[in-house]
């Protein structure tokens, strides 16, 4: 008997749409980078010239993620002083868990009540590198998916080779959550298929630019609802491989969000237009992120 994920991907293998445009004929459309890292030091010496190349290339708004203390202290800071242009996350990244402490969870509360911060995360479960140890992490996640309860914010999740705990933790608090994006999305058909189930969004990046690891990616594009889908760079991680020319700094940014737009549209068989109307409308719905002119 098919999988649901395989009827999905049967159903939209019968779209006979157009195939997007190449990136050097985007047209001008509006985007939102619903995941960049802003605060990162890389950042530090051209800051403004990066937001500046980002808008030009029209990403209009962006969402700076909170992945430690610090980092998202220094991610509502950004927000404050470009408002309704930045947005923050407040979380703690699970190579960060072992700091999480009573201490940390107050600051972490307090700074979730900001009004720039639009999620909390990134937050979740990372088994690759275990930066900080498994039982560490999922304690950290509980707390958190606890507070974006008490918050009545979203949730801004990760996931790295953990997605079996990583499930069965969400799934004990999704009922409680008022939504959540499974960011930087890399993972296999049935795991789409759970998250989808779980009514998550899916954030994709520049991982599906990489043929040596993002290929497989490519087939699952046409089995994410337009509801549900959002585009994001990571940078100044993740940088498009396929990009040309490449960037002497081999660091991303987020005026290249097109360009990773544009082979997600490939791989769906729709125009940059509608992957852009339907992409930031859904981030404004689950960050609550206004219009700007």
């Amino acid at each position: 008997m098919a999988t649901s994920m395989e009827r999905r991907l049967r159903m939209a293998n019968h779209n006979t749409g157009h195939a997007a445009p190449a990136a050097s004929t985007v047209p001008p459309v509006a985007w939102i980078d619903i995941g960049i890292n802003l605060a990162h030091d890389s950042f530090a010496a051209d800051r403004d010239a990066v937001i500046a190349r980002a808008q030009a290339a029209g990403v209009v708004q962006m969402v700076v993620t909170g992945s430690s203390a610090a980092s998202t202290r220094a991610a509502v800071e950004l927000a404050r002083a470009h408002p309704r242009r930045l947005f923050a996350t407040a979380g703690v990244h699970p190579h960060h868990a072992q700091e999480w402490s009573a201490e940390l969870a107050s600051e972490l509360s307090a700074l979730a009540s900001c009004p720039e911060v639009v999620a909390i995360g990134e937050c979740g479960l990372d088994y690759y590198r275990n930066l900080s140890a498994p039982v560490a992490q999922r304690e950290a996640f509980h707390r958190q998916l606890e507070l974006a309860a008490v918050a009545g914010k979203p949730v801004f999740l990760h996931q790295r080779d953990a997605h079996a705990d990583f499930v069965a933790i969400l799934r004990e608090h999704r009922s409680t959550l008022t939504g959540a994006v499974a960011h930087c999305f890399t993972g296999t058909a049935a795991e789409l298929e759970c998250y989808l189930e779980l009514q998550l969004f899916i954030g994709i990046t520049g991982w599906i630019c990489d043929e040596r690891r993002g290929a497989h990616l490519v087939p699952l594009m046409r089995a994410i609802p337009a509801q549900q889908l959002m585009l994001e760079t990571d940078s100044p991680y993740l940088m498009p491989r396929d990009l040309q020319p490449r960037p002497v700094s081999r660091r991303n940014e987020p005026a290249y969000l097109p360009h990773i737009a544009a082979a997600v549209a490939h791989a769906r068989s729709e125009t940059l237009a509608k992957l852009a109307q339907d992409t930031t409308d859904n981030a404004r719905r689950l960050f609550h992120i206004p219009r700007v002119n």
